[in-house]
């Protein structure tokens, strides 16, 4: 027969199970946090390619003028203790588009300057991410910046930069856009593009996930915004492939 537990025994699990709620808890909100500043980063990528494209070739300047908006609604975040973390990721984010403004408002027809202009606030980054205060929108901007990076590079191994800057000048022509976007795909779509596609991919999901590893809030801000390249690439591929 199975013996009956004593009142101490009873007490004993009662105060274990007690003291381990807590922690129980707060692992679980911190999980939720992590969760949420991932897939805010993920939304935040896409930002920049969905709203402010179209506003920075029409209006370059109001778009720049944005930034300040932008890092003045990072610092009253950032001012509220319970909203400090994303203060954090709005500061970063406030890089990225400032970078994204003066590229796409200025230079958008040479791919090359691409990378160089969005890694002018990479010192600003780099500093970040030695502070409390903007660790995570800092990781936010180089996660962003390495994912641009990696697509650049495709777009140069795949031969694709003269279309882009094909792109560029008939951008306000549908008819002419389109016989642009079906040869470059021809070049996506050939061996050597799909391989180095899927190579690269490869690379940005482990980096993401490796990072993601930590449970860091920082690190998940930079594996959202490495992943969220991703689906911008794969939104712009489908779109090339439906038009």
């Amino acid at each position: 027969m199975a013996q009956a537990r004593s009142p101490f025994q009873a007490k004993s699990f009662t105060e274990s199970i007690a003291s381990a709620l807590p922690q129980y808890l707060l692992a679980t909100a911190s999980l939720l946090q992590n969760w949420q500043i991932w897939l805010t980063s993920l939304f935040l990528v896409s930002v920049p390619v969905f709203f402010e494209a179209p506003l920075v070739r029409h209006a370059p300047w109001l778009s720049l003028i944005f930034s300040v908006g932008w890092l003045a609604i990072a610092k009253h975040l950032q001012e509220n203790p319970k909203s400090h973390m994303w203060g954090s990721l709005t500061w970063g984010f406030s890089l990225t588009w400032l970078c994204g403004s003066l590229y796409w408002g200025w230079l958008r027809w040479q791919p090359a300057y691409h990378v160089p202009v969005e890694a002018l606030a990479l010192p600003w980054a780099i500093w970040a991410t030695r502070q409390d205060t903007h660790r995570i929108g800092g990781w936010f901007y180089i996660g962003s910046l390495f994912g641009t990076t990696i697509t650049d590079f495709y777009f140069y191994i795949a031969h694709l930069f003269p279309h882009w800057q094909s792109l560029m000048q008939v951008e306000s022509s549908v008819d002419l856009a389109q016989p642009i976007l079906n040869n470059a795909l021809s070049l996506v779509e050939t061996p050597w593009g799909m391989t180095w596609a899927c190579v690269l991919a490869a690379l940005l999901l482990v980096t993401a996930n490796k990072a993601m590893k930590s449970f860091k809030l920082e690190y998940w801000a930079f594996g959202g915004a490495v992943l969220g390249t991703i689906l911008v690439d794969l939104l712009f591929f489908g779109v090339a492939v439906l038009g």
